[in-house]
Parts: C-alpha cells; sequence; structure tokens
C-alpha cells in the first residue's frame, strides 16, 4: 500500500471511530433522492428495496435548512427496539401514544429511529440536526419528498430496517438514480 493511501485510510478510519460509527461492517443502505427509494445491501448484495420520503426542501446540511444531507452517513444510534409499531417518539423518548398508519392529523416520529450521523465536512452537521431514518405514519406520502430532512418509512419498513442493520452501518444519500450506482 503506498504511503498516500496508507494516510487516506487510516484518517477514514479515525473519522469513523470519532463519530461513533466503527460497528456494522456488513450493511449499507443507499438512499435516492430523485427515486424516493432506499437499497439495503448485506455484503455487497441487495437485500432490500424500500419507498422513502426525503425533504420538501430538498437537500443540503445547513442548520434550520429541514434539507437532507447527501452523501456518506453512518447509523450512529439506533431508538426504539421493542415497542410497538406506530409508538410515537418525542425528543427520542417513547410518549406511551400509538398510531396506525394513515392516521389523520399529526406527522410525528414513530416505531424506530436510526439516528445519523455525516462522516464527510458537508454532511456534519447531520447529528447536530437530528437526521434520522424513522418510521411515519403518514405512510400514503411515500415516495414523495415531505419530510423535515429526515428519511421517512412506514412503520413495517423501518421495523425491518433496524432488525437488518447495526450501529455503524454506512448510509449513502444520493442525488443520482439507484441504476446509476452500478448495482
Amino acid at each position: 500500500m503506498s504511503k498516500g493511501l496508507f494516510h487516506s485510510a487510516l484518517a477514514c478510519g479515525i473519522l469513523l471511530l470519532l463519530s461513533g460509527c466503527a460497528e456494522d461492517t456488513h450493511h449499507r443502505v443507499i438512499v435516492s433522492v430523485p427515486d424516493q427509494k432506499m437499497l439495503v445491501l448485506t455484503d455487497g448484495k441487495p437485500v432490500a428495496l424500500y419507498r422513502v420520503s426525503t425533504s420538501k426542501y430538498g437537500t443540503g446540511d445547513r442548520e434550520g435548512s429541514y434539507t437532507t444531507p447527501l452523501g456518506h452517513l453512518c447509523v450512529r444510534k439506533k431508538i426504539g427496539g421493542g415497542f410497538p409499531l406506530g409508538t410515537v417518539f418525542h425528543s427520542r423518548k417513547p410518549t406511551g401514544e400509538i398510531l396506525i398508519p394513515d392516521a389523520p392529523g399529526r406527522d410525528p416520529i414513530v416505531t424506530r429511529i436510526l439516528w445519523l450521523a455525516g462522516l464527510e465536512t458537508h454532511n456534519s452537521n447531520a447529528f447536530s440536526r437530528c437526521i434520522y431514518i424513522h418510521g411515519t405514519p403518514q405512510e400514503s406520502l411515500l415516495g414523495t419528498p415531505v419530510s423535515y430532512g429526515c428519511i421517512r418509512m412506514s412503520s413495517s419498513d423501518v421495523k425491518k430496517l433496524y432488525e437488518l442493520v447495526g450501529t455503524g452501518a454506512r448510509v449513502t444519500i444520493t442525488d443520482g438514480h439507484l441504476k446509476e450506482t452500478g448495482l
């Protein structure tokens, strides 16, 4: 290995450790903003494809922008394991309320939370902005950009994702189509 490549690999490893994202190396998640879909890979092989919703305000990582950050991130924390589908979370704590899919009136965070940390300068605010992959009761809107920065999924799909990927799993959010990823 060349000296430059070694230093680059070492820097990447240090960044992963500092971000708290150095555990699950078997899973990778790719979110396509134009497709509003999520592809999940296990050891490089596709295992699931889900409809999602990203931000209605577009992409970016500026504080207060309500945009979805692009680039390489990782799952830093997982919250909500064991709670029933539709469990409402406020400030990452269960409220005791449970909503069914497409419950009228509100759109809280439900079922599970996978809290993302950015691994690049242009998405380094993701963790402090509380950018999550989470369940939504507004399942009929999945497939369209309607979130406030997070990646929304159906309750049953986010439960499956939560059970499959561990902390440290890499997440790539791209403005390209999934077919352009070469997979």
